[in-house]
């Protein structure tokens, strides 16, 4: 495997999924042993030519002879373009790079809600922009409802199927419901935590694959389906917990994110 050479990847310290990501570039040879270093932790005259700010939000690569500076899915593909060379054109293909550019965006605005820091101590922080966050609510949202309208066919018997939308105004209405509690608390907070919610949300509806997996192959009775549910809940219940008190939310959160989905099971209930 050939390895990108006298380049350093500046990574955000803060960030789990970016320190994962950076240690395996090194770990499989994609870039030397001394190839990473957090931005927090690199002095300002090591490299006087990133512009800090923008590192925070789309991880930097330094070229160490030349001092030029790379951003984002142009510090991936440049690293990567080493790596496999055949897919270099593809790399350099303006619409393929201005789609790419929009993912890692999409990503990398919304890492800290993906994957939450344990604290948040440095000057640098990622820039917030609303309309990825939004963008981020509708993709969760609208995943995790087409997997739930799957999987409640899988529980017929024991909950009632409803309508094809159900699922889609059962999650929509769970944001907004959260969204009118979040403001009232800590409205300073409220993209932070909804962000968080859908990435619990999104979680647990990937969880609920195996099940419909298993389903395509055996006829299991729907008891099973509803404790494999159940056992996703609760683990979902515990995530929730533990990113609120992150969020210094506090308990209150927690309390209406149960009690919404407590009503609306009654509710499903009650218009059998």
């Amino acid at each position: 495997m050939n390895t990108l050479k006298k380049h350093l990847i500046l990574f955000d310290a803060e960030c789990p999924m970016c320190n994962l990501y950076t240690k395996a570039f090194v770990s499989t040879g994609l870039l030397e042993k001394n190839g990473r270093a957090a931005y927090q932790e690199t002095a300002i005259e090591t490299c006087p030519m990133v512009d800090r700010q923008r590192a925070a939000n789309e991880i930097a690569l330094i070229n160490q002879e030349t001092g030029e500076v790379t951003y984002g899915i142009k510090s991936l593909f440049k690293i990567f373009s080493v790596t496999v060379p055949f897919l270099k054109p593809l790399f350099e293909f303006a619409p393929f790079v201005w789609l790419m550019s929009k993912v890692y965006a999409f990503i990398s605005y919304n890492r800290r809600v993906i994957i939450p820091a344990n604290n948040e101590q440095y000057l640098y922080q990622p820039t917030f922009k609303l309309h990825y966050r939004i963008a981020y609510l509708l993709f969760t949202w609208a995943v995790t409802a087409y997997i739930l309208t799957a999987y409640v066919h899988l529980m017929y018997g024991l909950l009632p199927i409803g309508t094809a939308y159900r699922e889609y105004l059962v999650c929509g209405g769970q944001i907004f419901f959260q969204g009118v509690i979040v403001s009232l608390i800590a409205h300073n907070k409220k993209w932070a935590y909804l962000g968080n919610m859908m990435t619990i949300s999104f979680a647990g509806a990937l969880l609920l694959l195996p099940g419909l997996l298993i389903a395509a192959f055996f006829n299991l009775p729907s008891i099973f389906y509803v404790c494999y549910f159940m056992s996703v809940a609760g683990l979902m219940f515990l995530e929730h917990i533990r990113r609120t008190q992150l969020l210094n939310l506090g308990w209150v959160l927690t309390v209406s994110w149960a009690c919404y989905r407590l009503l609306v099971l009654l509710f499903i209930f009650l218009a059998k």
